[in-house]
């Protein structure tokens, strides 16, 4: 099984390496958009890079089913093992040139998930985990910060793709989070955010309607770094829910207490 894992985890490291050359050789070069939506975007970029990573993954796991944000559904003859790739996490900071973006890559095995990787281009520092071995950033051992009290705080997060249909109820969350803690950042990219969770830079995280190659990745290495993750009613996470709350398991109680000023429950 080790033998496997460090075969897959090579092979992660290999399709996110060339994926984040592509993505630092263009991030200051004019961008060829198109629109998902009225605020969705996707960049030429992004698909080549989703090109480059499945191929890769293809080569080496032809069974493999693989499941990406732009434009792959691959189903393969190995049902139980599936690749959740996200070829380039904070495509609007890409587009705009605002350096805080990612390669985000996870493999799951009969929907548990097994292992990640995570990589920043620009700052060449690689998060990974693998159920039940730790998480590590450069191959050094990770962990989430021991701050246990919200007013003490760092935290991030998103705002979802119809924000300006429903900025008052999104921004309801960041009112009383403001209101609680020491400070919020909003960074754009919910994998780093993660990641900045599970090595101590960042204390908690919330966010709606992320998607799972959004997730997957970064949720396995929070786990594995000491930190905790739910839904906003403090019940199971899933990478096919509609809610992430993470945090450093110290604060989660009261992340949630705060939520549950917007959004009572019971």
């Amino acid at each position: 099984m080790k033998k496997e894992i460090d075969e897959c985890l090579s092979v992660a490291w290999k399709a996110a390496v060339t994926a984040g050359a592509m993505i630092r050789d263009n991030w200051r070069r004019p961008k060829n958009i198109d629109f998902k939506g009225a605020i969705d975007l996707v960049t030429s970029v992004d698909r080549e890079c989703e090109r480059k990573i499945v191929e890769t993954i293809r080569n080496h796991f032809p069974n493999h089913s693989i499941l990406a944000e732009e434009e792959t559904d691959v189903e393969g003859t190995q049902h139980e093992s599936r690749w959740i790739v996200d070829p380039l996490d904070g495509t609007t900071n890409f587009a705009h040139g605002y350096p805080q973006f990612c390669v985000s890559i996870a493999l799951e095995r009969n929907r548990q998930m097994l292992l990640a990787l995570v990589y920043d281009p620009l700052r060449e520092e690689c998060f990974r985990a693998v159920a039940g071995e730790g998480a590590t950033l450069n191959g050094e051992r990770i962990g989430v910060s021991a701050i246990d009290q919200l007013d003490k705080a760092l935290l991030a997060t998103g705002f979802p793709y119809d924000h300006r249909e429903n900025a008052d109820f999104y921004l309801s969350y960041f009112r009383a989070f403001t209101k609680r803690c020491q400070g919020i950042r909003r960074g754009g990219s919910a994998a780093l955010d993660l990641c900045y969770v599970a090595c101590g830079r960042l204390d908690g995280f919330w966010e709606m309607k992320l998607k799972p190659w959004d997730t997957a990745a970064g949720a396995l290495i929070v786990a594995e770094a000491g930190g905790r993750l739910s839904d906003f009613s403090g019940e199971l996470f899933s990478i096919w829910g509609n809610e992430t709350l993470a945090s450093n398991h110290f604060i989660h109680s009261e992340m949630l207490d705060t939520l549950r000023t917007i959004r009572p429950t019971g």
